[in-house]
């Protein structure tokens, strides 16, 4: 697993990690800590799992773009199935179609083995603005 580098300091700052990205695919991870994570209520906050999922999702539709293609984020259905605690949160997502202007993915959060989330989305593609 590696950290993101300067360049996405957003998924640097939630401490996501990059586990495996291609053909469709991306695996990313985050180690979820009680002091950084956790809502008042004692679970992690929703938001860090579905940036987690929206990371990944955006991982797997780069994987298949061109370096002239960009995307972003239409919209996502997240399903919380169970309570986030401490320890490593994975997620696992693939593009289940890819049009010219639009994609979309599901994705499966996992936690100690257990189906944590899910979520599947939409995503547009674009042109990549020019230098």
């Amino acid at each position: 697993m590696k950290p993101f580098g300067q360049d996405f300091g957003f998924a640097r700052a939630l401490g996501l990690l990059m586990v495996e990205r291609g053909d469709g695919r991306c695996t990313m991870a985050i180690e979820i800590d009680r002091e950084r994570h956790f809502s008042p209520q004692g679970a992690a906050h929703g938001g860090v799992a579905y940036s987690l999922a929206d990371t990944a999702m955006g991982g797997a539709l780069t994987s298949l773009l061109s370096d002239e293609q960009w995307c972003a984020t239409l919209e996502i259905k997240f399903n919380y199935h169970v309570r986030v605690g401490e320890g490593l949160l994975t997620c696992e997502a693939a593009v289940v179609h890819q049009g010219k202007r639009i994609a979309n993915i599901d994705a499966r959060l996992f936690q100690d083995d257990r189906l944590v989330a899910s979520a599947n989305g939409h995503f547009a593609i674009f042109a990549a603005p020019s230098a």
